[in-house]
């Protein structure tokens, strides 16, 4: 007697389970030194575009915000060596060191003169302000002659 019958008609859901790279996460969530990718929420109102970038233990002064035609890169790196005394014996020193790269392409509608960055309580904000003439206009009432 069988416990379990396989059909070679469908596949079953555990024959395809391990054929992909479940554990491999390195081409979608970390970057190409292998750390992971901060993530980024993207809200839109009427009068702007702002990418809130979740990065703690960051600063300011780590991050590179780079306009090149309509692609906004945001970048960073930062090195972080593990100091010791003289007088200290190291049995084992570790060193840290993070870096990230995310692009976007911006809309044609945006004011890329006025774009404007701020960092605080480990989230990079990115305001990116929209032209007059792609902000929703009142409803008018046109009158009949």
């Amino acid at each position: 007697m069988n416990l379990v019958k396989f059909s070679n008609q469908l596949p079953s859901v555990f024959d395809h389970f391990f054929d992909k790279d479940v554990f491999d996460w390195s081409s979608r969530n970390f970057s190409s030194t292998e750390t992971t990718l901060p993530s980024v929420n993207i809200k839109e109102s009427k009068d702007n575009f702002v990418v809130e970038v979740a990065s703690p233990g960051l600063e300011k002064g780590d991050f590179n915000i780079e306009l090149d035609n309509d692609l906004l890169t945001i970048s960073s790196e930062k090195k972080v060596e593990n100091e010791t005394n003289d007088d200290e014996r190291i049995t084992r020193r570790e060193f840290s060191y993070q870096s990230f790269s995310r692009s976007f392409s911006l809309p044609v509608i945006v004011e890329r003169d006025k774009i404007k960055a701020k960092y605080e309580k480990g989230i990079l904000n990115i305001v990116i302000p929209k032209k007059e003439e792609a902000k929703p206009k009142p409803a008018k009432i046109i009158e009949i002659s």
